[in-house]
């Protein structure tokens, strides 16, 4: 199989349903799919294989969806893993609370695969591959996606998780212009629960931390924000 093939783990109790997802995401999407029965061994191969996305059964024996996500979140190597929360119940508690442990969508069962491969395929295209660099390196600012570490001339500078989120999506959209509403959606602030202006308030404390390198953000008036390509190279050699 292609290295460049995406894998998606399946934590699923249900041998049935898993094994059924399993072969039409690997027919139909072209996907590596893993599967595993419970959220312990489910976690411990998402921290070992990065997988590109992880579908997740809520009720799960041994750790529930939700601690799993929690899990996952607190990892910086598997804080940005896409999760789709599968589960039986329809109840709006049930997906708001998966939403706001960390899920990034929410799957009713009984559900089509079809369905399933496209909500997958569309988060897939918003986030960017599990197999990008690890350092970057744009003008004098260095950054360990792994340690989860930023420099500025050498100098450790010190990034909320916002605020780190926010610097590692303006360079790996490097010349691209994103909106506020983009940004906080790729950092994962909750569009419906905060103005989209709050995101002027983290650009300024990043900008703040970053010292002179922080110019390298331009403001685009009306609309979001940029990171200037032209101040160096990108990504580096790890």
């Amino acid at each position: 199989m292609d290295d460049q093939t995406k894998k998606i783990l399946i934590i699923e109790d249900d041998r049935e349903l898993a094994e059924m997802v399993s072969s039409y995401l690997e027919a139909e999407g072209g996907f590596q799919p893993l599967i595993c029965h419970d959220g312990e061994s489910g976690l411990e191969t998402a921290f070992r294989c990065l997988p590109n996305l992880v579908l997740l059964d809520l009720r799960l024996p041994g750790m529930k969806g939700t601690e799993f996500c929690r899990q996952l979140r607190k990892n910086p190597h598997t804080e940005a893993m896409p999760v789709i929360m599968l589960s039986a119940c329809s109840e709006e508690i049930d997906r708001i609370v998966s939403l706001e442990v960390g899920a990034d969508d929410y799957v009713t069962k009984p559900f089509s695969p079809r369905e399933l491969l496209l909500r997958i395929q569309a988060i897939l295209r918003r986030v960017p591959s599990q197999t990008r660099a690890r350092t970057f390196t744009i003008g004098h600012i260095r950054i360990d996606r792994e340690q989860h570490s930023v420099k500025v001339d050498g100098r450790n500078v010190s990034l909320s998780l916002t605020e780190f989120r926010l610097l590692t999506t303006l360079v790996e959209h490097a010349g691209r212009v994103l909106s506020r509403k983009e940004l906080m959606e790729m950092v994962r602030q909750d569009v419906t629960a905060a103005t989209t202006r709050a995101i002027d308030v983290h650009i300024t404390r990043l900008r703040a931390k970053l010292g002179e390198a922080g110019g390298q953000i331009r403001t685009v008036s009306g609309f979001g924000y940029t990171m200037d390509p032209e101040s160096g190279s990108f990504p580096a050699a790890a």
